[in-house]
């Protein structure tokens, strides 16, 4: 254990005196970063995905877009313990809180974690050294089949989820601190008896119904709510069962005793008006841009959309149309396209995950979530004669999701906005956020408009929060934030967090919606637009909206900790364990340079920007 590890904890009043207890019984394994909810030992270990693949999984081209395996194969839930960017934001983070690794394979590797090659075993009081991945069981290319600790978020763990302990206990919301059915057997209504945990689903099926399913089943209200993604989707910062590592502190110095929030996407949406169960039809005003709600959405809603196919079916042994109009297709979209696009090209093809169709399904999924359904954008320009030395336009980004815009893991993730001006000759006469695809440069100029979250760590002898180094480089060390330097991302529709320290915005104030306490759900950009002497008119300003999975700040920031930190290539780091050296993934290098040299791969591009929404609006001839 590090002398600055333990500095850190002291000055952590949270973490209190059993943490220095636990530093001095045994080092950063003995500290437990992961004290609630289900623990390592089930009597009913998580069953791998290919399990369910047998009858979830169709090969007709339709089922492609319908049967869960298929839809969800492709997705970041599926995927999560294969994602490059993962693994190198896993290293920085045992690098500064060692141990650390425990409370994010929890979320990404969840069938290793439960079965003890993590941290924790079954046996209580007995630790493992494996926060860093290194004792998982498989490899990033293998099937998801049993003995593959790769597959992520997999079909037996999110339906095993229950919305109380064994005693009672209430799921928490955050963090994976979930509650998993471990009965070695399942008693249906109809009382016949399976074999081990139900499997738990919105459906409720009848005595002699042909849909139900061949293994224990039972309805559960849980899975259609909400709070069964709020269980993953809100992070907080590593805790113990003393209290969280990291507290809240605002920037006028003030540490609000608050647990530090990392992501707050389920909050989000639990405090906007997508959460709203009553009926409402005042907001479907399209001359003011605002989705039309008749009822709340669920994140299911949206992320788990209901097929509307004729040959909608959960199960290649139910006839097609059997669920048309009733069927959650898991694709599980969100924003990123970058990652399953490294993910297809390093782990996808026939051989490997045989997955490449799936991946590319995703892509697409996300891309049009992202021009479709996240955002609105409008110019508007104040009235403008020829010889007037400035323009001054006005661009509206109406946020159409349940959430933020953008939302969740805030690091290196960003949205902006490119205003190009031309004249009358289509030449550009300004432009603002202009972006180098060569070299992946955001250019922040004056007046550029890039929505963001910016976390970093609390200086008190600057009473500042930092999120550079001392060169001005960025930084991103999620598991020691602990203050917020800048928050203006977009509202959802209905936002009640605007005064609540984990979920307001900083750095920006969104106004209240007329008559209500709630934050509009838009930014009104202004631009002040130089017009050089005898520019030929009309001048358009074309305003584009778009979305970045990863800056170049962070994966420069994730490569340059692995080199600074000594941070061993990937097989040498895990050389203790039989199973290795891989040939597949990092190998020689290390996780952060691994991601570094994806990232500048021309075939794979730098985690290009994605085009969202533009508008555009011209200046008359006078």
């Amino acid at each position: 254990m590090t002398a600055r590890f333990i500095e850190r904890i002291r000055r952590t009043a949270a973490y209190g005196v059993l943490a220095l207890g636990l530093l001095c019984a045994g080092g950063a394994a003995a500290v437990d970063y992961t004290p609630h909810g289900t623990q390592p030992g089930l009597a009913w270990n998580i069953q791998p995905a290919d399990a369910c693949e047998g009858c979830h999984r169709g090969f007709a081209p339709v089922d492609g877009l319908l049967l869960p395996y298929n839809t969800w194969s492709g997705s970041m839930k599926a995927n999560a313990a294969r994602d490059p960017l993962f693994w190198a934001a896993l290293d920085v983070a045992n690098r500064d809180l060692p141990g650390s690794g425990d409370y994010c394979l929890r979320c990404h590797s969840p069938t290793a974690w439960f079965e003890g090659r993590v941290s924790k075993t079954g046996t209580p009081g007995q630790t493992v050294n494996g926060e860093n991945g290194c004792l998982l069981q498989g490899n990033y290319a293998q099937p998801d089949t049993k003995g593959n600790d790769y597959g992520g978020i997999n079909c037996q763990y999110c339906h095993r989820m229950m919305p109380k302990g064994p005693a009672g206990q209430t799921t928490a919301i955050g963090s994976a601190r979930i509650w998993l059915d471990d009965a070695t057997e399942c008693t249906n209504p109809d009382g016949s008896v399976y074999g081990g945990p139900c499997r738990r689903g919105p459906y409720r099926y009848t005595a002699g119904d042909p849909l139900e399913p061949p293994h224990g089943w039972v309805q559960s209200p849980f899975h259609a709510a909400g709070e069964i993604c709020g269980s993953c989707h809100n992070v907080d910062a590593a805790e113990t069962a003393a209290g969280p590592v990291k507290t809240l502190i605002l920037n006028d110095g003030t540490d609000t005793g608050l647990t530090f929030p990392v992501e707050r996407t389920y909050s989000e949406w639990l405090r906007s008006d997508f959460a709203d169960v009553i009926f409402r039809d005042r907001l479907g005003d399209a001359a003011a841009q605002q989705p039309a709600l008749a009822r709340g959405e669920t994140c299911q809603d949206c992320h788990m959309r209901s097929s509307s196919s004729p040959d909608a079916r959960a199960c290649v042994n139910n006839p097609a149309g059997s669920r048309q109009g009733n069927l959650s297709v898991h694709e599980f979209v969100g924003a990123n396209t970058w990652v399953p696009k490294l993910l297809k090209a390093k782990y996808g093809a026939p051989g490997q995950l045989d997955r490449e169709e799936a991946f590319d399904r995703t892509i697409l999924w996300a891309k049009e979530m992202l021009m479709d359904r996240s955002a609105l954008v409008a110019v508007t320009l104040d009235p403008y004669s020829a010889g007037q030395a400035n323009l001054v336009a006005k661009v509206k980004v109406t946020n159409l999701s349940g959430h933020k815009l953008p939302t969740g893991y805030g690091e290196g993730r960003r949205m902006w906005l490119n205003v190009v001006a031309r004249d009358a000759a289509n030449q550009i006469v300004f432009q603002s956020g202009a972006y180098d695809a060569a070299t992946a440069q955001l250019t922040e100029d004056a007046q550029v408009r890039v929505y963001e979250v910016l976390q970093g760590i609390w200086d008190s002898a600057s009473s500042s929060c930092k999120i550079a180094d001392a060169l001005g480089r960025k930084q991103f060390h999620f598991v020691l934030n602990n203050c917020v330097a800048k928050d203006n991302r977009i509202p959802p529709l209905g936002f009640r967090g605007g005064s609540d320290p984990a979920l307001r915005p900083v750095g920006i104030t969104y106004p209240p919606a007329p008559g209500v306490d709630r934050l509009v759900n838009y930014d009104v950009a202004n631009y002040t637009i130089p017009v050089p002497a005898g520019t030929a008119l009309p001048i358009t300003v074309t305003a584009t909206l778009r979305y970045q999975t990863a800056s170049r700040d962070y994966i420069e920031f994730l490569q340059r900790e692995a080199a600074v930190g000594s941070i061993p290539a990937e097989n040498t780091l895990c050389s203790s364990n039989p199973e290795r050296p891989f040939d597949v993934g990092p190998q020689s290098l290390s996780r952060g340079e691994f991601l570094y040299q994806l990232w500048n791969d021309p075939a794979l591009g730098k985690s290009p920007p994605e085009d969202m929404r533009s508008a555009a609006a011209s200046t008359g001839i006078r």
